[in-house]
């Protein structure tokens, strides 16, 4: 499967993390977002080419555009996980798991290890049906 992460430069996917963190954004408050941001007219240039791969568009607001993600954040979320689970853990989602659980197992609260502990439970109860 390819995701639309696959079709994004490190830049390109940053600009589009501004985004979704955003909720949309002019090429300024995305240059303003981004660390070491290259130049107005470079990150123009990349939204212009993120709305040509159809990862973005625009809506003209006055003499500003306005650029929004066109990928749901849950869709990317999803095609972003499972590239990981396939470069990184070899298809493995119980690999993943244990290594999200071992980066810092002392700040898990008891609710989330609770909530966790439900959302597996739930996915072995739906398996038997």
């Amino acid at each position: 499967m390819t995701g639309p992460h696959l079709k994004l430069s490190r830049r390109e996917r940053q600009i589009i993390d501004v985004l979704y963190e955003k909720g949309q954004a002019t090429a300024l408050e995305v240059q303003e977002n981004l660390l070491d941001p290259p130049s107005y007219a470079t990150i123009r240039s990349h939204l212009t080419t993120l709305e040509e791969k159809g990862h973005v568009r625009h809506e003209k607001d006055g003499a500003r555009f306005i650029y929004f993600p066109t990928v749901h954040a849950r869709s990317a979320r999803r095609s972003a996980l499972q590239h990981l689970l396939k470069t990184f853990f070899r298809g493995s989602r119980e690999q993943a798991v244990v290594a999200l659980l071992d980066i810092s197992p002392a700040q898990f609260s008891d609710e989330e290890l609770g909530r966790l502990a439900e959302r597996i439970e739930n996915i072995r109860r739906d398996k038997k049906r």
